[in-house]
């Protein structure tokens, strides 16, 4: 008689929310206070105990890992909802970019805590990379068909000129990083000069 196959276990719905509800808190408190902020700050915030975090999230680094994770699927889930949701393709860029600038600015201090795990984030550019660039691709894609973006620039040159613009705007008050953000974009409309 052959052996059953191992019935696949399923996640607790419970569970699965506070690892959500962890994760979303990890990124609005590591936005707001840097990714040195206390683990405590971030439990408090997702209205769980100091257990129910360590059970999900063992060390400040798998933390880290895992919002950053989840933001880049955030960002990448957020491409076809806003192709579908705004008047225009170019509107859903423009709102794409505006996402992408948030999760820019929680990503610069989550990387400082993972300075000694060279391979770790080797591999989660990576996956930015793999996630995101396609996902604004198609959003160049739809606007060109449109007529609205003229300009041939990459998905990977906008997503580096969007995290250029966004690397010091965290501190200055004068400095409005999604104003700046939406005239790169709307800049999009005429072809790309030569040279």
């Amino acid at each position: 008689m052959r052996p059953a196959d191992p019935v696949p276990t399923r996640r607790r719905a419970d569970v699965e929310r506070n690892e959500r509800a962890l994760l979303d808190a990890a990124a609005t408190v590591f936005a707001r206070s840097g990714a040195d902020a206390t683990v405590r700050d971030v439990a408090a915030a997702a209205g769980v105990g100091m257990g129910t975090l360590y059970r999900h999230f063992p060390t400040r680094a798998d933390l880290v890992v895992a919002v950053y994770r989840h933001q880049i699927e955030a960002c990448a889930a957020a491409g076809p909802a806003l192709l579908a949701s705004q008047p225009t393709p170019l509107d859903a860029i423009v709102r794409w970019t505006h996402l992408f600038a948030d999760f820019i600015g929680t990503k610069h201090g989550m990387l400082t805590v993972m300075r000694g795990d060279p391979s770790g984030l080797t591999a989660l550019h990576s996956l930015f990379l793999d996630r995101l660039v396609p996902v604004l691709g198609d959003l160049l894609d739809h606007a060109r068909a449109s007529n609205e973006v003229k300009s041939d620039v990459s998905a990977y040159e906008l997503i580096r000129a969007v995290g250029d613009l966004c690397a010091f705007a965290p501190n200055d008050p004068n400095y409005d990083v999604r104003r700046v953000i939406t005239l790169l974009v709307l800049g999009l409309k005429s072809s790309t000069p030569s040279g």
